[in-house]
């Protein structure tokens, strides 16, 4: 379990894991040396990797849809394998209720992802499949990225 400084820490770098140790020290009066041995103690831990999010739209990127699928036991590895390696898919997750995986494809066009769903419907036989388009990001990747609500992890 984490202590209230390493929640405090963990929120602000959810908000923005670029921000400097001496700014996040005053912000949380927190030490800057024991920030950076609980950022360095817990990182390949609590702390996946430092990544960004990106606007794919501004990079020509305008189709997003998350698609539910359902394939054969006898195909879920190789579906899986296919997905990891597809550039146009950006996460896959394993599901249950009817579903063996969720996806977030990227495409730069509707026809791209349409063609990219025929394509999986003729090389994995789908059993089923269900596709959400995004239509805009409401709200994203904000879980515990307010230091004023770590308390509701329970420190």
């Amino acid at each position: 379990m984490l202590d209230k400084k390493e929640l405090v820490i963990m929120s602000m770098l959810r908000q923005n894991s670029r921000e400097t140790l001496t700014k996040m020290s005053r912000l949380s009066q927190i030490p800057v040396s024991t920030i950076y041995d609980k950022i360095k103690m817990h990182e390949n831990g609590i702390i996946k990797r430092h990544t960004c999010i990106l606007d794919f739209s501004k990079l020509g990127f305008n189709t997003r849809a998350n698609i539910c699928l359902k394939v054969n036991k006898e195909n879920r590895d190789e579906l899986r394998d296919y997905l990891l390696k597809n550039q146009n898919i950006n996460s896959v997750y394993k599901i249950n209720n009817g579903f063996d995986y969720l996806i977030e494809a990227v495409f730069k066009h509707i026809k791209d992802l349409e063609d990219f769903l025929e394509m999986l419907d003729e090389k994995f036989k789908l059993k089923g499949r269900q596709v959400f388009y995004i239509i805009d990001d409401i709200k994203r990747e904000s879980f515990m990225a307010d230091p004023q609500v770590v308390e509701l992890v329970g420190a």
